[in-house]
């Protein structure tokens, strides 16, 4: 007879044990019920529970009640005979001024009690609202140290020279390096073939008979009191006891070199970001800008008590591709270290349109050492279409230089860390550089170098192809250095990170995206064990991966715009390997949100028409008139624009590579006679002189309450 089974072994034997391997049982999330307490709450659900909301409502409501008051008592003073007093109703939006414990009213909003600020890398832009130019300062400040920048570093000259193995210098033709060289002379070849097909006539020995020319000419010395144009130099006490500790605006770059003290220039923002390779504190840097724009509204503004300035508004003119971290700290500092009653901000490009007039543009503010490019519609700056390059004139200037000098300069000894010399460089650079073919021929030029304590020196020279091909680095970026941008980046001030994950939170656009991923270099091959392990690829992975950088990134657009249904990404790399580009929100593989070591470890650099039409593409969203509109509306501000012929050479060029919108693309100038680079703090004028309407001004109270979460509220555009 066989023994009954426990249920255990029935289990065992059926298959049915169940055993436990501590594994859900599935894969894909699950969401937890809602909390039905909380989920029909009005938290945050009305204007009246959030600060900055309910204090603009208490302001209104506390105006109108005065304005009622005001009008009851010159009723009530109304005598027999006499004229009584319109009833003027006033607009609950009109906010003409603070109340009157702030001191802005009536008439002071319309421009006398606000100070606008429009910060880069090289100059300051400052003033009031009722004035029509701004003051220009450059944004530098010289410190006590006990070396000056042109002696660091052993002394290296900028542009950096190569040495023979005897520490003596090369010779011109080989002392930028090989690839310098093969660039400049390719650029030469092509600018020569270019011009023999437009029928314009080149000499066959041109460069020779200007190499020739500068090798053997000497300098002259002119004695001071015969230099009509003699430079009045920063004195400087002897006495380190009464040297002043420290020297802003355009006193520090003239203040002497080998001055007794010695001092040194920082510059605070560099290529628009911080300047983090010449401070070791984040501190120190922070008060140096505090510092340069405090001493530019005492002297250029003639507000010198700081207790007045609780009395002023303040415009702050920020990038388009800003970084929260220095907005914040910003804030913080117009309100807190200087006390201005109410502060608000506006985006570069946006500004732009409201010192031209424009509703909608597309602004190209080309700066001294960054390029912003940016579509503006109604008022708002498309997110998508923002893109931030990192160079401008400043690299213009020492291309220049490095060209002249691989011709034979006769000023060899020239260094740009030099204070002398960086301004002597952008004066040349401004009077003899052009986009003009016409112009290019063998030309006399001279300067005069004016150093302190040494004779005034004039320089015979000639220029030929140099003037031209400099500017052309704007369209041909690799010719520029920019081996130095990105040294120190995050090394004392880290990335905004969100609060809650601890993700990136800068803002970034898919136009920016497609820039970084045409300037990334690419990611290593797939091998056959990091496939599958088989030596085959995983299926659905192609193997292929993005070029450096693109011969011609435009040659694709026609092709694109026939095939697309979608947003058009960036353009495509030539390569029939390559994956191409995904539309709306995703470009070469790289999404909105980039992994954060892609963003500070690559320099974005792409050529400016290419820059331009990646902005448009994104900004229009593949709409033809959109598109149309921009290319028709093209505006092109800043310094660095300032060359002769840009308008035209870069209308050339933007035709050649949208040869289907060529009868569209219009490059416009800033109307009414307007100083290029004074349009964007002219737009920072016309906007603090508005009415209010727009609610962006941030008061003290509510940025002590809360913080920098304001700027949620009362930025004009996403934070």
């Amino acid at each position: 007879m066989v023994g009954k089974k426990s249920g255990k072994a029935l289990l065992r034997e059926e298959g049915l044990e169940r055993t436990d391997n501590n594994m859900d049982l599935t894969a894909w999330p699950q969401v937890n019920m809602i909390n039905q307490k909380n989920y029909y709450t009005e938290y945050l659900k009305r204007d009246d529970q959030i600060l900055p909301l309910r204090l603009q409502q208490e302001e209104r409501r506390n105006r109108m009640t005065t304005n009622a008051k005001d009008r009851d008592r010159a009723l009530a003073q109304f005598k027999p005979g006499e004229v009584p007093v319109p009833d003027i109703e006033m607009d609950l939006d009109d906010d003409v001024g603070l109340d009157e414990g702030n001191g802005l009213v009536g008439q002071d909003a319309l421009g006398s009690k606000i100070i606008v600020i429009h910060p880069g890398s090289q100059n300051l832009r400052i003033g009031l609202a009722s004035d029509a130019l701004p003051k220009t300062v450059p944004m530098v400040i010289a410190r006590r140290s006990t070396t000056n920048e042109s002696e660091e570093d052993r002394g290296e000259p900028r542009p950096k020279r190569l040495k023979l193995d005897n520490d003596s210098p090369m010779e011109p033709e080989k002392m930028f390096g090989d690839e310098f060289a093969s660039q400049y002379a390719t650029m030469c070849t092509e600018l020569k073939i270019h011009m023999r097909s437009h029928k314009r006539r080149v000499l066959p020995n041109s460069k020779e008979l200007i190499v020739n020319y500068n090798k053997r000419t000497p300098p002259e010395t002119i004695s001071e009191h015969n230099d009509p144009l003699r430079i009045d130099w920063t004195e400087i006490p002897s006495d380190p006891r009464t040297a002043p500790p420290f020297v802003t605006g355009k006193d520090a770059l003239r203040i002497p070199d080998f001055s007794n003290p010695r001092y040194k220039l920082f510059w605070p923002l560099r290529q628009g970001w911080y300047n983090e390779h010449d401070y070791d504190e984040k501190r120190v840097l922070y008060d140096d800008i505090a510092v340069i724009i405090e001493e530019a509204i005492k002297t250029q503004l003639n507000i010198p008590r700081k207790k007045d300035w609780m009395q002023y508004g303040c415009v702050f003119v920020v990038p388009d591709l800003y970084e929260r971290r220095y907005v914040t700290q910003i804030l913080r500092m117009l309100l807190r270290d200087f006390g201005f009653a109410r502060v608000c901000f506006i985006q570069e490009s946006l500004a732009a349109t409201f010192g031209a007039g424009y509703t909608s543009a597309c602004v190209v503010d080309i700066g001294a050492q960054k390029t912003s490019v940016c579509c503006v519609e109604e008022g708002m700056c498309l997110e998508n279409s923002r893109i931030n390059l990192k160079y401008g004139g400043a690299d213009v200037t020492e291309t220049f230089i490095k060209m002249m000098l691989f011709d034979h300069f006769p000023y060899s000894d020239i260094n740009l860390n030099r204070r002398y010399d960086f301004l002597l460089a952008e004066e040349i650079k401004i009077k003899f550089c052009t986009l003009n073919e016409g112009d290019i021929s063998p030309q006399p030029a001279d300067f005069h170098l004016r150093a302190s304590g040494q004779p005034t020196r004039k320089y015979l020279f000639k220029t030929y192809d140099e003037i031209l091909l400099a500017p052309q680095g704007y369209f041909r970026p690799s010719i520029f250095d920019h081996s130095w941008k990105l040294r120190d980046r995050r090394r004392i001030i880290d990335r905004s990170r969100d609060l809650y994950d601890g993700s990136p939170n800068d803002p970034i656009s898919t136009a920016q995206s497609a820039i970084i991923a045409m300037t990334a270099p690419p990611p290593p091959p797939l091998t056959s064990l990091a496939s599958n392990g088989h030596g085959d690829a995983p299926d659905g992975m192609a193997v292929s991966t993005p070029v450096r950088q693109l011969p011609n990134p435009l040659q694709k657009f026609s092709e694109q715009e026939r095939t697309s249904h979608s947003a058009i990404g960036s353009p495509a790399p030539d390569d029939d390997d390559t994956p191409a580009p995904q539309g709306d929100g995703e470009t070469n593989g790289i999404k909105n949100e980039l992994d954060p070591s892609l963003r500070d470890d690559v320099l974005p650099i792409a050529p400016l028409d290419v820059a331009i039409l990646t902005s448009i593409i994104h900004g229009a969203r593949n709409d033809d008139r959109k598109t149309r509109d921009f290319l028709g509306g093209i505006m092109v501000i800043g310094g660095g624009s300032q060359v002769p012929g840009l308008y035209t050479y870069l209308e050339e060029r933007l035709r050649e590579s949208r040869p289907g919108f060529a009868k569209d693309v219009m490059i416009g100038t800033p109307p009414r006679e307007l100083d290029p680079q004074g349009v964007v703090w002219k737009g920072g004028s016309v906007f603090g002189k508005l009415r209010q309407t727009n609610d962006s001004w941030i008061n003290r109270i509510e940025h002590d309450r809360l913080g920098a979460r304001v700027l949620a509220y009362k930025l004009m555009w996403a934070w």
